[in-house]
């Protein structure tokens, strides 16, 4: 079994500005704490190394699961999922619908939209009630 230690938990949430690294959210918006998430999870050999973690929300850590690949809806070919530790956010996903939606810009990033249901209609809704409130999109 691995363990990530208390310090390296907080390394990877403020390195990701207390954001979910996949969906952008703001932990202060949850009302719940991020959790770590193995980009590669442990169950595919995965580490518990700096280099293999990020901070997530508790629905995309739900939905990713043991993931690291996913169908790109718009050419139905399998690619891997975004990789926080390699990737930009910026060059594979942008905000949509005023930024009550998230699109994939790329394979990598429709793949990840789809394979995390990040635009269901729950995170939707409560991004609708935080635009109006300017709490959201946050800053990429």
């Amino acid at each position: 079994m691995s363990f990530v230690s208390p310090g390296i938990r907080q390394q990877v949430i403020s390195q990701a500005q207390e954001c979910c690294e996949y969906c952008q959210t703001q932990q202060c918006l949850i009302g719940m704490p991020l959790v770590i998430d193995h980009i590669i999870p442990r169950a595919l050999g995965g580490s518990s190394d700096r280099a293999n973690l990020a901070a997530s929300c508790y629905r995309c850590n739900l939905f990713k699961g043991a993931k690291t690949q996913g169908i790109d809806p718009q050419t139905g070919k399998l690619v891997t999922l975004f990789h926080p530790r390699k990737q930009v956010w910026a060059e594979h996903f942008a905000w949509i619908e005023e930024g009550t939606q998230i699109k994939g810009l790329t394979a990598v990033g429709r793949a990840t939209v789809s394979a995390l249901k990040v635009n269901n209609d729950y995170a939707i809704g409560s991004r609708q009630i935080w635009v109006a409130e300017n709490w959201h999109p946050p800053d990429i």
